[in-house]
């Protein structure tokens, strides 16, 4: 399965943030939204960065309170890593697995189109285990 096609059951909605809001800001979206990672921005909408729980458990661990007036621009991931709607769910979750990371922003000619996480992919490849069980266990009663 294409990563196109779990966009299109998922939706494509991203959360972005500015990459001049402060962290505080940002953990309050995570918190509010409930996800993990939210996508960062420059002033024009460009993706720029990503921003994770553990960027900023991070920073707050090597910082303490300073952590909370700092921006997003000071602790998110620079240089992301994405994945293009044509590419297959097996090709991306290893690229997570060796990148260690958990989200994936799926970018098609420089377009920010939506967002994965290995739990979208792992609940994917679930899903295809128990349709293929499923219909394995049909032909054999059908014997």
């Amino acid at each position: 399965m294409l990563i196109d096609t779990i966009l299109k059951d998922k939706g494509n909605s991203v959360e972005t943030i500015s990459d001049t809001a402060t962290l505080a800001e940002a953990a309050n979206v995570l918190d509010q939204k409930r996800i993990g990672a939210i996508v960062a921005v420059d002033s024009k909408g460009a993706l720029i960065g990503v921003l994770s729980e553990r960027d900023i458990v991070r920073r707050f661990a090597r910082n303490g309170e300073k952590t909370v007036s700092m921006t997003v621009s000071q602790a998110m991931t620079r240089g992301v890593i994405t994945a293009s709607p044509s590419e297959d769910v097996d090709t991306c979750l290893g690229r997570m697995t060796d990148r260690r990371i958990r989200h994936l922003p799926v970018v098609d000619s420089g377009t920010l189109l939506g967002i994965i996480s290995i739990g979208d992919l792992v609940k994917y490849k679930i899903d295809a285990i128990l349709s293929e069980a499923e219909a394995m266990e049909a032909y054999i009663r059908s014997g």
